[in-house]
């Protein structure tokens, strides 16, 4: 009789409790052995061979590996990138190692027990300036653009009123905040005077907070847009380039006592297309967004007040895009809620042969539902009822909801 041997895929420590539990471990035996149930790969990059001989080393006598470049045991390279494959347990071992080895590994202990830290206490509340969002739930984002050449829905909006009937309609369809554009960003668009930009926001911002009890984002990288609407009830600044295209932009929002959302890019609307090849896509994005976090905490914002977003369409190629939503975890794994924003964009067309925004509901509905399964807590889009429902079952399924 065979003992049916086969092959379970644990993705996190609540399933691997659950997992322990079906087979009645004992409880003390179950918190022994979670952490060494999954496997955590780090990436260190342009480690010195010194600290790389040692890394290595303490990884193999703790049971775990790191990979190294060719040439870093004999040090015929000057660094190398490093991958620690490791148990949670394992890696944690190696951190009380680290902390009397040379090389600054003692300043790496400190960076990889932040990392830890993050991975157990991911991010619960996103704060505004006078809200805050539960990102223990997916957050939905509606987008209102007052600008006539949006991509999608330009010159929808082409009024007050057809501003706040949009608007109720997705407080109907189950919307959490709203997003306003003045500006439009999609590739190649034209610069918008700041005079313009404000004409077009303000009153939309102050009419949203007078009729709907709901934070309010706008869509802005120039600071001075950014203090008029959070003097007239704006929560967060949705600032595409990451805080630096306007040298101003973090302090105001710190000033304000706002939140932010920081975005990836790669140069401005009008040229960020010009260039979508990267070295490494992921880390570079993962790098731009480490950027705009320091700057917003060099200027005062606070932690809780910090969302990220990888920048879909932004400077990358279909491809690029795509990578993005198979490895959000880890963007997420800065410690941040993650914002995505793919509705209605030309890859999901490219990908689905669907040259026209207005065709491609069902290809912004499946990346949404990956999104969520792969650890965005945001989303900005145009169709809201059908993001509702695709979200909150994505995230029924990754989060073991067993409401049903």
């Amino acid at each position: 009789m065979g003992f049916n041997p086969r092959v379970i895929h644990l993705n996190s420590v609540d399933q691997v409790r659950q997992q322990l539990a079906r087979i009645q471990v004992d409880p003390c035996g179950i918190d022994l052995m979670a952490p060494k149930a999954l496997l955590e790969t780090v990436l260190l990059e342009k480690v010195p061979c010194g600290a790389a001989n040692i890394l290595k080393q303490e990884m193999l006598t703790l049971g775990g590996d790191a990979a190294v470049a060719r040439g870093t045991v004999t040090c015929s390279v000057e660094h190398t990138d490093i991958l620690l494959m490791a148990t949670r347990k394992q890696l944690d071992q190696l951190i009380s190692r680290l902390h009397r080895q040379p090389f600054g590994l003692k300043g790496l202990a400190a960076e990889l027990k932040r990392l830890r830290e993050i991975s157990l206490r991911p991010a619960q509340v996103l704060t505004g300036k006078k809200c805050s969002l539960d990102v223990t739930r997916p957050q939905v984002m509606g987008i209102i653009n007052v600008t006539p050449d949006s991509f999608f829905d330009g010159g929808t909006c082409h009024d007050l009123d057809a501003t706040l009937r949009q608007a109720e309609q997705q407080v109907k369809e189950g919307v959490d905040l709203f997003d306003v554009g003045g500006e439009s960003t999609r590739p190649g668009a034209a610069l918008v005077s700041l005079e313009l930009e404000l004409e077009r926001v303000v009153p939309v911002v102050k009419a949203l907070k007078r009729a709907f009890d709901l934070p309010v984002s706008v869509d802005t990288n120039k600071a001075a847009v950014a203090d008029a609407v959070l003097c007239d009830g704006a929560d967060f600044i949705n600032d595409i380039s990451g805080l630096t295209f306007d040298p101003e932009m973090a302090d105001v929002i710190a000033r304000q006592g706002a939140g932010v959302f920081v975005m990836h890019t790669r140069g401005r609307p009008d040229e960020m297309q010009r260039d979508t090849h990267y070295h490494d896509l992921i880390c570079e994005v993962m790098a731009g967004l480490q950027q705009s976090v320091e700057l917003a905490h060099n200027a005062g914002i606070a932690a809780a007040s910090i969302s990220v977003d990888p920048g879909i369409g932004f400077g990358k190629s279909v491809a690029g895009n795509l990578e993005i939503l198979r490895r959000l975890d880890d963007v997420a794994a800065l410690g941040y809620p993650v914002l995505i924003g793919t509705s209605r964009k030309s890859f999901i067309g490219q990908v689905l042969d669907q040259p026209q925004p207005q065709q491609r509901l069902i290809g912004s509905v499946a990346s949404v539902a990956v999104a969520a399964q792969n650890g965005a807590q945001i989303f900005r889009v145009h169709d809201v009822a059908e993001t509702r429902l695709a979200v909150d079952l994505a995230w029924a399924i990754r989060h073991d909801d067993n409401r049903a």
